[in-house]
């Protein structure tokens, strides 16, 4: 695909921007440079939100006793399994919370299988929707990133449960370091279907770039401000 650029009267320009399909970057420059950029962003922002960490990891404590940091089991690159760090937004007992909804409740069991998510999570505590919807629960997984279990971008780390639904595209996922955001977070989120969810982390997979990801990570600034599709 080919974009001439023209000037203000415009005159074509001589230059000629060239789009091609997306191809998977050369290991030796893209790579290395994508772990250098999320290692630097990582440690700085670690820096900056510590205050708040340590603010809000407090609050979460102050409800009911329990850690403020839940680590859920991901799978990672190369289907290596990690714990991905959250701050708790849920009750201490959520999976037998969720066991007894799913048994009792036909719709909310109908939504789960959809989605493996429920609008109107019984389970969240009121301080806990307020740090989803402002994706706050989400910023340990810095550490994940400097650890090297993550990357700032890439697909949304999925769980033991959710392995089954990516099928073949599981070797596309497990092919790169999941992400803070991606192309899912900054497509509407909750507001997408499972499917959808997998072709975007599965496009991503193979079509990443360097400057692909600056872009995701523009977009994620508006995309959490207006709290697109959280839940």
């Amino acid at each position: 695909m080919e974009f001439r650029i023209t000037d203000a009267s415009g005159g074509v320009d001589e230059q000629t921007l060239v789009i091609s399909e997306p191809r998977r970057p050369n290991p030796r420059n893209s790579f290395t440079a994508k772990r250098a950029f999320d290692i630097l962003v990582a440690s700085i922002g670690l820096i900056f939100i510590a205050p708040l960490l340590l603010t809000v990891g407090l609050l979460v404590r102050l409800q009911d006793g329990q850690s403020s940091i839940f680590a859920h089991k991901r799978y990672g690159q190369n289907g290596r399994v990690f714990s991905c760090y959250k701050l708790r937004s849920m009750v201490p007992d959520a999976d037998l919370r969720l066991q007894h909804l799913l048994e009792t409740d036909p719709e909310a069991k109908r939504e789960w299988d959809l989605t493996q998510k429920l609008v109107n999570d019984p389970r969240v505590t009121p301080l806990g929707r307020f740090i989803r919807a402002t994706s706050i629960d989400e910023l340990p997984q810095l550490i994940n990133v400097l650890k090297g279990d993550m990357s700032l971008v890439g697909p949304r780390p999925i769980s033991m449960s959710e392995r089954s639904r990516y099928g073949e595209n599981f070797a596309d996922y497990c092919s790169v370091r999941p992400g803070i955001t991606g192309l899912w977070q900054v497509s509407g989120r909750s507001n997408t279907s499972y499917p959808e969810r997998v072709r975007l982390d599965t496009a991503y997979a193979k079509g990443r770039t360097f400057w692909g990801d600056i872009m995701i990570i523009l977009k994620t600034v508006p995309a959490v401000v207006k709290s697109d599709g959280a839940c």
